[in-house]
């Protein structure tokens, strides 16, 4: 699959959860404190997985592209293998706490709930 098909399908698959989502809210008929807060729900579900997805695929390219750089220099310099060695560490751990911050508030978002109080009346 090339790069092109594969952003079509992510398009296409996007579009089918926006639309097919609205459908389904649709008939549930007037919104009601009960269905106000269950679509929340579905909404923050959502919105923390595409981050969650989001971040570890940055993180996951962050990181490649920094061992591939560390990996050229050792081989330009083996002399400096070390040192390259401990900064390539340092960055990884820097990547993969930015991964871990995204986690940390899809968990706050999911169990905390700090808006529902302005989308859900009552709350």
């Amino acid at each position: 699959m090339s790069r092109t098909q594969g952003a079509f399908a992510l398009l296409l698959v996007t579009v089918m959860l926006i639309f097919g989502s609205q459908i389904a809210f649709a008939a549930e008929g007037a919104a009601t404190p009960e269905s106000s807060s269950s679509t929340f729900f579905v909404v923050s579900v959502l919105t923390g997985g595409f981050a969650m997805a989001i971040a570890s695929g940055a993180a996951a390219i962050g990181q490649s592209r920094a061992i591939v750089s560390a990996l050229e220099a050792i081989g330009r310099q083996p002399a400096a293998a070390p040192r390259i060695q401990v900064a390539m560490i340092i960055g990884l751990a820097l990547i993969e706490s930015l991964a871990i911050y995204v986690l940390l508030v899809a968990l706050i978002i999911f169990f905390a709930n700090p808006f529902i109080k302005y989308v859900v009346p009552g709350a």
